[in-house]
């Protein structure tokens, strides 16, 4: 399958770190077009107001635009699992089926009282009951009802289902023992932690046998954020993303290693700026796209040479 390239947006003014990418949509719209038609197959929506705005601009973002996936970032706890199945289901069926949940680990509110002392695990559970009512949701074809630690249904039914029902992509990440089993019950898309080539490749082990105890290590797909950091920018360090430097041609060979560990997707961040997401879309997308493609081709008299010792054996 071949390599895909998401957008992260980050900034619209670099100078100005408290301006988010949707801040202005005029302009955003111009930016997103640019991005669809450059060679980006998706866009993430995160933005700092939180998860209600994040819904309102993924719907503006996919009537903009026609191919482009958005990547919903999403978390369990802000709303009602059957009032989200339902907004988010109306928001796929609009689209065509071009929207996916990114769930991100939050503490819960401090209002949950019979939860607390809040803690990493159960965070991480409250996420799984939540991704299994959704899906539920999604694919059930009558009303239930559901009593867990912590939601309570009654009569939930989502007559309007997505394109998808219940196989809407999931997007998940971490690195403990308890995101990787909610990950591997639930993950379509694993969103991998930065790290050196072997701290990656070891995750990547980790993930597939957490998905394999539910039959699943064959349906994951990984994704590596990537920063591209401008070499006349003094370097900040970023937790989140591998920060790679320099012209785009040396960008797309700095991802072939990670793309050899059997990466399939970079979510590019860093790159907001019209004249940066041309110069990502045109240089460093397609030349990334290139190198693979002849790496992958049958190499000049491969076929000859394996017909010759055929015809030896015979």
């Amino acid at each position: 399958m071949p390599i895909e390239f998401t957008h992260v947006p980050g900034k619209t003014q670099p100078a100005d770190s408290t301006v988010p990418f949707f801040y202005d949509f005029a302009e955003t719209a111009t930016k997103l077009s640019l991005i669809e038609d450059i060679g980006f197959q998706k866009t993430v929506v995160d933005d700092p107001a939180g998860l209600l705005t994040n819904m309102d601009i993924a719907a503006r973002a996919l009537d903009r635009t026609s191919s482009l996936e958005v990547v919903l970032t999403h978390w369990a706890g802000v709303i009602e699992p059957i009032v989200a199945a339902r907004q988010l289901a109306a928001l796929d069926a609009r689209c065509g089926g071009r929207l996916s949940l990114r769930m991100l680990s939050e503490p819960l509110s401090d209002d949950d009282a019979e939860t607390r002392p809040v803690g990493h695990t159960v965070v991480w559970q409250r996420i799984d009951e939540y991704l299994v009512l959704l899906k539920r949701l999604w694919s059930n074809d009558r009303p239930f009802d559901h009593e867990g630690a912590f939601y309570s249904v009654k009569g939930g039914y989502v007559p309007r289902k997505g394109p998808h029902g219940a196989d809407m992509t999931i997007r998940m990440g971490g690195q403990s023992g308890t995101a990787l089993r909610v990950a591997g019950r639930h993950a379509d898309v694993f969103e991998l932690t930065p790290g050196s080539l072997d701290e990656i490749r070891q995750l990547m082990e980790r993930v597939r046998s957490a998905a394999a105890e539910h039959g699943r290590a064959g349906k994951l797909r990984f994704a590596l954020p990537v920063r591209v950091r401008s070499e006349d920018i003094a370097a900040v360090s970023c937790q989140k993303a591998v920060e790679i430097a320099g012209p785009p041609a040396q960008i797309a060979l700095s991802l072939l290693p990670y793309a050899a560990l059997g990466i399939q997707e970079f979510m590019m961040g860093g790159i907001d700026q019209p004249r940066e997401i041309a110069t990502a879309g045109r240089e460093t997308i397609a030349l990334l796209h290139n190198t693979l493609a002849r790496r992958e081709a049958p190499q000049p008299g491969a076929f000859m040479s394996r017909v010759s010792r055929e015809a030896r054996a015979g």
